[in-house]
């Protein structure tokens, strides 16, 4: 939850604080990515949690790593996004 709410926070930040980007298309765009993608890592984070509590009471087996690789392969994407924000900037 803690890495949903830092998207969602850094994605209005990208949008509201960060207003020096010249193209706002791209600042938009950039600062949607981040709280969609903040709402998605949420939900998934919710499921994983419910799914790991009806494993430990049940003795099923426990998630997998899964969303773990979702949520690099996201944060890459953003950081590759807002690279090319800059540079484009500059």
């Amino acid at each position: 939850m803690r890495t949903a709410l830092g998207f969602m926070a850094a994605g209005v930040a990208v949008v509201y604080v960060a207003a020096d980007i010249e193209h706002p298309v791209l600042e938009t765009a950039l600062g949607l990515v981040m709280v969609g993608l903040g709402c998605l890592i949420a939900l998934l984070g919710a499921w994983r949690w419910r799914k790991t509590m009806r494993a430990l009471r049940e003795g099923g087996e426990m998630p997998g790593p899964s969303h773990v690789t979702f949520l690099v392969v996201g944060i890459v994407v953003v950081a590759v996004a807002i690279a090319v924000v800059i540079v484009i900037n500059t």
